[in-house]
């Protein structure tokens, strides 16, 4: 019986990834350690939570004792790793907590990881989950292989990358049993609305603007958060140990070419004229260190796995858009308190 330890699992990809594993492997048992900061919710999991192979704990991961104290309970088996500070205008505004979460956090529960399991590495799998923007900006044309040089450009970026080289340290050093896995910008239900899709989502339910940083001319590769869980269960299960992957959408789109067909099946949806929503448009100062453009080359995990993208990103949009209309109610409750400071702080300047 396999028992797998999720960090972050109440965020927006470790809730989707949690769900899958919980429903998919009824024999293992999932443990989610989240802290519940701003973007952990317990209601992105409301309909495992009574699942009888789940089990929630709150705690950090930067919390030693309590590590050591799950695994020696749980004897775990597995982790997939997906806790992160993940917001770039966050770790802008304070970087020393993405130090502290990604690099110490990530470094705390690889050496718990290894001194519980004292060498005996058989039937386990330490599986850190990363980003593309450890590789930096591209140009107009290329893309991110596994091989690509890191080259980080923001205090997330760089804070992803150092624990991608702890996580490998810990492979070559401990022969620690290690997956990594970079993806591409990922979309879909349960996402904070502080980032692009739902923010801009749910400024066009409340008539507010769209800020689009700069011209609107970065690029993104754009990922189904659906199609990123599944990728991640084929390579904790069948990729092989000290390898990367990269994950990718197959879909690149300039972030205002984006919010253009946001806003014109927003419109449809909400049954408003065609124009309307593209009206709230409104470019704001670009952030600093912003890079031009990311874009995935997933042939390894095609090659190796089989894994390709379900769905291609306008049918993937209109099914995040109709999720979030279908539920205003959770929007409206992670948008209250706090969020809203941030967002005054970050958009209303």
């Amino acid at each position: 019986m396999q028992r797998i330890l999720i960090t972050g699992g109440a965020g927006f990809i470790g809730s989707h990834l949690t769900r899958l594993f919980v429903n998919k492997y009824p024999g293992y048992k999932i443990v989610n350690l989240d802290a519940l900061t701003y973007a952990g919710n317990l209601n992105n999991l409301q309909d495992i939570k009574d699942a009888a192979n789940y089990t929630f704990v709150k705690g950090d991961i930067t919390d030693m004792a309590l590590l050591q104290q799950l695994f020696e309970q749980h004897q775990f088996t597995g982790v997939l790793h997906c806790a992160a500070e993940s917001h770039v205008d966050r770790s802008i505004t304070d970087p020393l907590a993405f130090v502290r979460t990604n690099v110490l956090g990530t470094a705390t529960l690889l050496q718990v990881a290894k001194e519980s399991w004292k060498g005996d590495y058989s039937n386990k799998v330490f599986y850190h989950i990363s980003t593309d923007e450890v590789y930096g900006s591209l140009g107009e044309t290329g893309f991110f292989y596994e091989n690509t040089a890191y080259d980080p450009r923001s205090p997330y970026s760089a804070s992803k990358a150092s624990s991608d080289h702890f996580v490998r340290a810990f492979y070559h050093t401990y022969h620690l049993p290690v997956k990594i896995s970079n993806c591409s910008n990922n979309y879909g239900p349960f996402h904070f609305p502080e980032k692009l899709i739902p923010l801009s989502i749910n400024n066009i339910i409340n008539n507010k603007p769209l800020p689009i940083y700069g011209k609107g001319e970065n690029v993104r590769d754009w990922l189904f958060v659906e199609d990123h869980a599944r990728a991640i269960d084929l390579i904790y299960h069948k990729g092989r140990i000290g390898e990367t992957y990269n994950i990718g959408g197959h879909n690149e789109w300039t972030n205002i070419d984006l919010i253009r067909e946001l806003c014109r099946q927003m419109d449809i949806k909400l049954g408003k004229p065609e124009g309307t929503s593209e009206q709230l448009i409104t470019y704001v100062k670009d952030r600093a260190g912003h890079d031009l453009r990311y874009a995935i080359d997933a042939t390894k995990l095609k090659d190796e796995l089989g894994w390709l993208p379900s769905l291609q990103f306008e049918e993937g949009l209109g099914k995040t858009i109709d999720w979030y209309l279908d539920n205003r109610g959770w929007l409206e409750d992670v948008v209250n308190g706090h969020y809203k400071e941030y967002y005054a702080e970050q958009y209303e300047k």
